[in-house]
């Protein structure tokens, strides 16, 4: 995103008929704008609703609405930013962006890009960039549980949690560079700083984080969790337990599924994205070509999974298909075996955690040893019941999280062995600190390439 100083606008609210439709406009000065579209004589008091008919440049009505003026810095964007809030069907709306394009011609009024007004609100210290990544996590936000963590990130309180660490490490960097400024002290800086103690609660401070931080990415991404198995193990069914409805096709012919189907669920406010995939056997005995390709999309999902289901089953035991299956299973997926058909076999709804794998024990058809599976998804996942309140994470705050704890990590070594550090070591512990310090301060933004920014911001919505 090329930062353009122009004043921007755009409909703020989603496509489609509704009720109220807005259309926003931020700039440095909108008062040409505002006489156009509200009429010469209007004074729009700040912060104030005012309601008036929406001009055309022949001064006709366009709509009847609702005009908040917000002057800067007390706005959204820092800007001055006006809202016109009419009645949200498309053709109205589109009429209404066009006419406040045209009034603010002369200003150069641009339509906005995606995410740009968000941009400006953090470029203008409105927000940082962990609480603007927030904004849009909130709008996509898919369960209860992400929608509140991503409204405590947009608060402040995981930009916070940062902040303080930063400051930690900030106030050991301080007595490390003293102690290299002044030698002739001879004061021993590890000991009487007691900053192997200081560094040690830092590392401790930021496995917590990173602990909530996981959480949170959890319930902002999901998991991806892929059943495979032979054919008529009970997939298929499996998936319907899972959702609490018939979502897929289930009957005796082996072959039945013959591409994915998928079905999203919540598990502890988690987003579980369930994929049920053909029966996998070789494809010399599939029955067709359709069934071929469906086997080779099957392997496609399980190469992707975050968890993988390997259902068996209970009645006839492990197979040589299965085998077969387990030795091509990727070994960097987490995998639960599932043996299904437990009301036909004989078995007990039980949980083994053995060696080699978790062992589960149920029955998709009669709803037998659900929760035990359901428990162990969570297990599997990370996932841990804490009363304490998440905050949403990104994959790039748990990246950040992961490289300043490996500087710290570094930094430690530095620290240990001797009671006397000398110079170059000192030297060393002081530059981990620092990279310590920018991996912190790239979540929320201190320091962040402009081309990170771009990528952020351009998955936004227009008009936020």
């Amino acid at each position: 995103m090329n930062y353009d100083s122009s004043p921007i606008a755009a409909i703020a609210t989603a496509p489609g008929r509704g009720g109220i439709g807005v259309v926003r406009i931020s700039g440095k000065d909108l008062t040409s704008v505002i006489q156009s579209v509200c009429g010469p004589q209007v004074q729009l008091q700040p912060r104030h609703a005012t309601y008036l008919p929406f001009r055309d440049a022949d001064g006709s009505a366009i709509d009847q609405g609702i005009a908040i003026y917000f002057k800067a810095p007390h706005s959204y964007t820092g800007e001055d930013v006006l809202e016109l809030q009419g009645h949200g069907g498309p053709v109205v709306m589109q009429m209404l962006l066009t006419r406040c394009l045209q009034a603010g011609k002369e200003i150069g009024l641009r339509l906005a890009q995606p995410g740009e007004f968000t941009h400006r609100a953090f470029l203008n210290d409105k927000l940082d960039l962990a609480q603007a990544e927030a904004v849009a996590d909130l709008i996509e936000a898919s369960t209860e549980a992400a929608a509140k963590s991503a409204s405590q990130s947009l608060s402040g309180v995981f930009s916070k949690t940062i902040h303080e660490l930063v400051d930690k490490v900030i106030h050991l960097r301080m007595l490390v560079e003293a102690t290299l400024d002044f030698p002739e002290e001879e004061i021993d800086f590890l000991e009487k700083s007691d900053a192997r103690g200081q560094l040690e609660r830092i590392r401790t401070s930021l496995d917590a984080i990173f602990a909530q931080a996981s959480q949170g990415a959890l319930l902002r991404e999901g998991l991806n969790v892929v059943l495979a198995g032979q054919p008529n193990v009970g997939k298929s069914s499996l998936l319907n337990a899972l959702a609490g409805a018939e979502v897929a096709i289930v009957t005796p012919i082996a072959g039945t599924t013959r591409d994915k189907v998928t079905e999203t669920i919540q598990m502890e406010g988690i987003p579980l994205h369930i994929i049920d995939t053909a029966g996998i056997r070789d494809a010399l005995d599939a029955s067709d070509e359709v069934e071929r390709i469906g086997i080779e999309r099957t392997w496609g999902e399980v190469r992707k999974a975050d968890v993988i289901l390997h259902l068996l089953d209970a009645t006839r035991g492990p197979t040589r298909g299965d085998e077969d299956i387990v030795a091509r299973l990727p070994d960097n997926v987490p995998v639960l075996r599932v043996w299904n058909k437990i009301d036909l076999s004989g078995h007990k709804a039980e949980v083994e955690r053995l060696p080699e794998a978790t062992h589960i024990y149920l029955s998709a058809t009669e709803r037998l040893g659900m929760d035990l599976l359901r428990t162990e998804l969570l297990r599997v996942a990370g996932w841990q019941q804490t009363g304490e309140s998440r905050f949403l994470a990104r994959e790039r705050h748990l990246l950040a999280l992961k490289a300043a704890r490996d500087h710290l990590d570094i930094a430690a070594e530095y620290a240990q062995n001797n009671n006397q550090v000398n110079d170059q070591a000192l030297d060393l512990l002081a530059e981990e600190l620092r990279l310590a310090q920018e991996r912190l301060n790239s979540i929320t933004g201190e320091f962040t390439s402009d081309d990170l920014l771009g990528v952020i911001f351009s998955r936004f919505c227009i008009g936020k």
